[in-house]
């Protein structure tokens, strides 16, 4: 396999995309451990958009105390379309060491924060030094499209971080169609299948280095 290079639309310094996996049960740890010793700064701003749950960001919070007792963590409410300006929001994310979007529900996730000054500010944040992780549905979320939770068929636009390229996340290799109808859309090269307890590290110059226990998928185009 080609090395897994992936071109870039925002700036990042450090982007984590996990596949899925219980940090409760250590499914995640050495990606989180990683996570950990790349932070500039011992603050996480945990976004729960996708999943509608503050009690996220408490468990995620007293665990990445167990890694590290200086990391902090606060939740960052924004749930709705009116969470997107709250100034206070802004600059949680804004001053993060960490900006860490929680799993759950793409559609959730996209319909609230596409395109939106917390979107904007987290790009931002993300070109400062922030590292930017997301797991399950949120890690799905930074391609040119997701799939569609609600008809498993269609795709949504995404946030469009990374270029021409789609992250299908909780991979099983068993059954790649739904990777495979991702690949299918006309502005698509890319195709990356992240498993549950596996991630992918990209950095500024957009190498895309493996962590945790699985191996990932990656389906291109023909010249791609």
């Amino acid at each position: 396999m080609k090395p897994l290079q992936i071109s870039l639309n925002v700036p990042v310094r450090l982007l984590v995309l996990i596949g899925g996996g219980e940090f409760s049960f250590g499914e995640t740890r050495e990606i989180d451990e990683f996570l950990a010793r790349s932070m500039q700064k011992k603050t996480i701003a945990f976004l729960p958009t996708a999943s509608g749950s503050a009690e996220y960001a408490t468990h995620l919070g007293a665990y990445f105390k167990e890694i590290d007792p200086e990391i902090s963590t606060i939740n960052v409410p924004i749930y709705r379309g009116r969470d997107v300006r709250r100034g206070r929001s802004l600059l949680q994310i804004r001053e993060a060491g960490m900006v860490y979007v929680g799993g759950g529900v793409t559609n959730r996730l996209l319909t609230t924060l596409r395109e939106t000054p917390a979107e904007e500010v987290m790009r931002e944040a993300a070109a400062a030094g922030s590292v930017i992780a997301a797991i399950g549905a949120g890690a799905a979320s930074f391609g040119a499209h997701a799939r569609n939770m609600q008809a498993p068929a269609t795709a949504l636009p995404a946030l469009g971080w990374l270029d021409r390229t789609v992250i299908e996340t909780g991979f099983d290799a068993s059954d790649d169609s739904m990777l495979r109808r991702l690949m299918s859309l006309p502005d698509i090269d890319i195709g990356i299948g992240i498993p549950p307890k596996t991630a992918i590290a990209i950095d500024a110059n957009g190498s895309a280095a493996l962590l945790g226990s699985g191996s990932i998928a990656v389906v291109r185009k023909p010249g791609s």
